[in-house]
């Protein structure tokens, strides 16, 4: 499936069709992120019905196939922070900044106008 046809949570789900019902639920929840808006891997876990598993969500998205149709560089440490590899972070960190996101000292600046 061409990333640009992926428009719906249905698309999303029919492209996903090769992972855990688990990485699916993530990667849904994911999808549905507004720009200019940011979560944290907890309240994914959250929405997804298993709230203690965040670092299940961040390994799930580490593997997301469908970046950045998936915004995965939307989701953040609880604290603001970006975690991953400093490529990787920097990368979601200017994603977010060109999203109009509030970032200072390499953090999002959490609160409750972008937080969805």
């Amino acid at each position: 499936m061409d990333l640009k046809s992926i428009k719906t949570v249905k698309d999303v789900i029919e492209a996903l069709k090769d992972k855990t019902s688990f990485e699916r639920d993530v990667l849904v929840a994911t999808f549905k992120i507004p720009k200019g808006k940011v979560t944290t891997y907890g309240r994914i876990a959250e929405k997804v019905g298993k709230p203690k598993s965040y670092r299940a969500v961040a390994n799930a998205l580490h593997k997301n196939p469908l970046s950045p149709v998936v915004p995965c560089h939307r989701v953040v440490n609880s604290d603001g922070s970006f975690g991953g590899p400093k490529k990787g972070a920097e990368w979601r960190r200017n994603m977010v900044i060109k999203e109009g996101v509030p970032v200072e000292n390499d953090k999002v600046k959490i609160s409750s106008q972008i937080l969805y």
